[in-house]
């Protein structure tokens, strides 16, 4: 670990520029790096928290081919998208970048150059999969196949999405082109690898031998899989029309391959920062005493801890990142968040919906943050953190000591009387919490941090709550100056301590407490007055509100909605049977009828007794269909029975016939009827 280090360059994951931001990308690197961030600033620390959009590669192409439109116009499109998420988040990066601009493309170029001119890499000709109709050859994301792990039969060339193995397209079965959906064949091209298996010692040491106790467990364990299973040469060129092109002779029409390009965008856009801030910015890079954390989440491990460090170690003249905190995913309401079959958050449509309440989710989030296992994300955990925790904790404290000093004292911070052992005692832990949240912030374990910002709030709510200063008011005004005083100065350290959690609400109670930017992370232990007697401050304003269970239940049929499509986009029907002969089908006589009536049959869940008309008869079928319908809303029903059904005998009751049901394209049971008049009896040929 690098020891009280004179400055910090803090990286949070390029997003793809071919879609909106979500909440699982938000709870997984972008919160958690940017209240890391925060945390340091407050601490008076120089900090470079460094970002863009990932430009370049296959999920770009892809985006343009779906839109038919350029990958240009994919590009700008969702920058501008991303970028305002982040900004109405309050995500505080010193620079965003894009992987686009021309400094991103003078530095990879130079990057890959400087290791071309080493020797470091080797020149090969392989056999990659080549799509013949579509006359190109096909980058990883242009494949689809079985993955040879766990037989997931929609694994992509370079991952499978289901068991996470980092693949090879030539490793799939099966192989389809997603441009043509021909089966590819091999054919011979020229690129550039990167022999990671010649730093596998220098891995070793650094990751397995050296941070063994201080990385999360789910990062050394990839790290430690990857090299126990042999590192191998890595290409870092791809056969592509995007991107930026390989600066040596002989590799026309081939790109850096985008995992060799985009993480040197976190060096492109230090650089962009330091010239308009007029910083040297090889400093944040290159000094041993700057501690770099990349944040990102566990689906980029391999990346930035094995093949991005082997790049560093290559060039030679770059530090090593200090730490990796890769949080695991987050899963949405029982199921794995998609972009593709919308099954997500996005975050510019939650602001529609829910405007002024990004803390809201950012304190959902990170309380439910996936630091060591996938979790889950509900509306219901969500309303429940917001109303039970922000609004009648933290925000129930902060009104009643505004509302009472404005009551009181005219809204004038009263000088204290003599401090009682309580006082004492309340102050004194409140001194404590800022190393106790920096203990944990600092391991990065925002989780835990946040709950103890939540005891503060707590401590202040408890203090009240025992002092009463609504009762003690009537026979001993003096004694309130103190408890006043007292709750003034924890709800003057929630103004701080909240920063890196809650900006907009640290922001708003600064100001109903007019002491913004007069208060640094020390100060609450450091300092024996807060908020000074004498001091006015503002009228009370909620910092949160409740949440209503029809703006959840909102929530919740619209992610029900897009379940609905999502099965009836992808619903497929069943193969073909056997053919039959018409003769077969000659004898089935199905009929049109009425139901006249329906019960339950006793100590059977699934199980409805039903009286037909047939027009040949009245006759009794049993049909599993209970779970589906209520005996009432089925009666007068029109169906289609098959009448000359053997007899057979469902607990105790003999069934005549049989209800003809399908399935709708949200897996509901449906009668299959004639949607014309038809009377009882008539037959269906």
């Amino acid at each position: 670990m690098t020891q009280n280090p004179k400055r910090y360059t803090i990286t949070a994951a390029l997003p793809y520029t071919n879609g909106p931001i979500h909440i699982g990308h938000l709870a997984g690197v972008y919160v958690p790096a940017d209240i890391y961030s925060r945390y340091l600033r407050l601490q008076g620390k120089d900090v470079a928290f460094i970002c863009g959009s990932d430009e370049h590669g296959v999920a770009i192409s892809m985006k343009a081919k779906k839109e038919g439109v350029t990958p240009q116009e994919v590009i700008d499109k969702y920058d501008g998208i991303i970028r305002k998420s982040f900004s109405d988040f309050g995500i505080s990066f010193n620079n965003y970048s894009r992987t686009s601009a021309k400094i991103h493309h003078e530095t990879a170029s130079e990057f890959f150059r400087t290791l071309y001119d080493k020797g470091d890499f080797i020149e090969e000709v392989t056999e990659q999969l080549y799509d013949a109709k579509a006359n190109q050859f096909l980058a990883d994301r242009f494949v689809v196949g079985t993955c040879p792990k766990c037989d997931n039969p929609e694994a992509y060339g370079d991952q499978c999405e289901k068991c996470g193995s980092t693949l090879n397209a030539t490793d799939l079965i099966n192989p389809k082109s997603t441009i043509t959906g021909e089966t590819p064949i091999l054919k011979e091209t020229k690129h550039w690898f990167l022999p990671l298996d010649r730093y596998t010692d220098f891995l070793t040491e650094w990751i397995l031998v050296g941070h063994k106790n201080d990385w999360k467990t789910n990062v050394y364990g990839q790290v430690k899989s990857w090299i126990d299973a042999g590192l191998e040469p890595r290409a870092v060129t791809r056969d592509l029309d995007w991107g930026i092109d390989v600066p040596v002779e002989g590799a026309e029409g081939k790109k850096l391959y985008v995992w060799f390009d985009a993480p040197i965008g976190y060096i492109s856009s230090t650089k962009e920062w330091a010239a308009r801030e007029g910083k040297d910015w090889e400093p944040y890079w290159k000094d041993e005493e700057t501690k770099l954390v990349h944040f990102i989440g566990k689906d980029n491990i391999v990346f930035h801890c094995i093949i991005f460090p082997a790049m560093l170690k290559a060039e030679g003249s770059y530090i090593l990142p200090d730490n990796v905190p890769a949080n695991e995913f987050l899963n949405l309401e029982g199921n794995k968040l998609s972009t593709s079959k919308n099954w997500a958050v996005w975050l510019h449509e939650y602001l529609e919906e829910f405007p002024d309440k990004q803390d809201v989710l950012r304190y959902a989030l990170t309380s439910n943050a996936p630091e060591t296992k996938d979790n889950d994300f509900t509306w219901k955990d969500f309303q429940a953190r917001n109303n039970n925790e922000l609004v009648a904790v933290f925000g129930n404290f902060v009104n009643r000591v505004v509302v009472l000093t404005n009551k009181y004292y005219d809204g004038v911070i009263p000088t204290p009387n003599e401090l009682t052992e309580i006082d004492e005692a309340a102050l004194a832990e409140l001194k404590a919490y800022p190393a106790v949240i920096s203990s944990s912030v600092e391991r990065y374990r925002f989780r835990e941090a946040l709950g103890e910002l939540m005891n503060v709030a707590r401590l202040g709510n408890k203090y009240l709550a025992d002092e009463e200063p609504w009762k003690v008011m009537k026979d001993n005004p003096e004694r309130v100056k103190t408890q006043m005083y007292v709750a003034l100065q924890i709800a003057a350290a929630l103004s701080v301590l909240a920063e890196p959690f809650l900006p907009f609400t640290a922001a708003k109670l600064s100001r109903i407490l007019k002491n913004e930017g007069n208060l640094k992370w020390s100060d609450v232990t450091d300092n024996s007055e807060l908020i000074a007697s004498g001091h006015k401050i503002g009228e009370a304003e909620l910092l949160f509100a409740k949440i209503e269970d029809e703006e959840i239940q909102k929530q919740i049929d619209k992610l029900e909605a897009t379940k609905t499509a999502n099965l009836a986009e992808n619903k497929q029907a069943e193969p073909q049977k056997d053919l039959i002969q018409f003769e077969d089908f000659a004898k089935m006589d199905i009929r049109i009828g009425t139901i006249l009536e329906a019960e339950k049959m006793p100590k059977a869940n699934k199980l409805l007794v039903l009286k037909v008309d047939t027009g040949i008869d009245v006759r009794t079928i049993v049909s599993g269909i209970a779970e589906s319908f209520s005996p009432e809303e089925i009666i007068g029903k029109r169906v289609s029975v098959l009448a000359n059904l053997a007899p057979r005998a469902l607990r105790g009751v003999e069934s005549q016939g049989m209800i003809l049901m399908t399935t709708n394209a949200e897996g509901k049971l449906v009668f299959v009827n004639p949607d014309a008049d038809a009377p009882n009896g008539a037959t269906v040929n």
